[in-house]
């Protein structure tokens, strides 16, 4: 079961240049059916607070593209986008496509992230939600909330086995996203796909560094700062075996959680 990353130099609140990008780099990949596909947060416009103009409806420019890109391909897509909150707020979302193209879950970002003043546009997700790929229960986090591990962990209790984190992550604190990543998979012993953005923003540098790492907190697969796709193959039956043989999660106090 192929998990791929698409690392992408986001063009700055530009939807169609994006998904022309996002297109060509899947066409080449060759990807095999059914495979799950995980682009950057806010894929199409880049961390842009500007929520007038990047936002959209249900069913809008970006989210009819990825359902047109797993439908086209015939696999699973994960991707960031703009959607429309209340209060002339954005929301920061993680949509979930089958490869039938049909939409089976939606993510608000839970933490928004102050220092940038996105907690000023975007209103705050309230929920988790899980979807079910080859028999991996996933859930999908956003950039910032790989920082809040109760969040993580709450999933875990639910059953998630692997975790998409897309992300908008800057260079400076680019050792804070791959240590967090590897942490995230250890304690919760799942596996864990980040998707950052490489290049520059007008405020940001991203140096990229998408990772898979697997429940032993292994890297399977590294994207550098280079545009790109990376894939490594799940392994759920060997997943299963880990938490019987060590059985860390069934220790969790519960309590100590609220």
């Amino acid at each position: 079961m192929k998990i791929a990353c698409l690392q992408l130099d986001i063009v700055w609140e530009n939807p169609e240049a994006n998904h022309a990008k996002v297109h060509a780099l899947v066409s080449a990949a060759k990807l095999p059916a059914g495979s799950l596909l995980v682009l950057p947060e806010m894929f199409a416009t880049g961390f842009s607070m500007n929520v007038a103009k990047v936002a959209e409806e249900r069913g809008g420019t970006s989210a009819s593209f990825l359902s047109a890109l797993a439908r086209a391909f015939s696999i699973w897509v994960v991707g960031g986008i703009v959607g429309r909150g209340v209060d002339c707020k954005g929301l920061n979302e993680c949509l979930v496509f089958s490869p039938d193209g049909k939409e089976v879950t939606r993510y608000a970002k839970i933490n928004t992230f102050t220092l940038a003043g996105e907690t000023e546009h975007y209103a705050s997700g309230s929920k988790l939600t899980q979807f079910d790929w080859q028999g991996f229960k996933t859930a999908p986090f956003i950039c910032y909330d790989l920082r809040f591990p109760e969040i993580f962990r709450h999933a875990v209790m639910d059953g998630a086995q692997l975790f998409t984190v897309i992300a908008n992550w800057p260079r400076p604190r680019d050792a804070h996203w791959i240590a967090l990543l590897k942490a995230r998979a250890i304690e919760n012993q799942a596996y864990v796909a980040g998707v950052n953005r490489c290049g520059n923003d007008p405020k940001y540098e991203h140096v990229g560094r998408s990772q898979i790492i697997d429940p032993h907190g292994e890297v399977l697969a590294d994207a550098g700062s280079s545009e790109g796709i990376i894939s490594a193959d799940a392994d759920l039956n060997a997943l299963n075996e880990y938490r019987r043989s060590f059985p860390a999660l069934k220790d969790i106090r519960p309590q100590y959680l609220k």
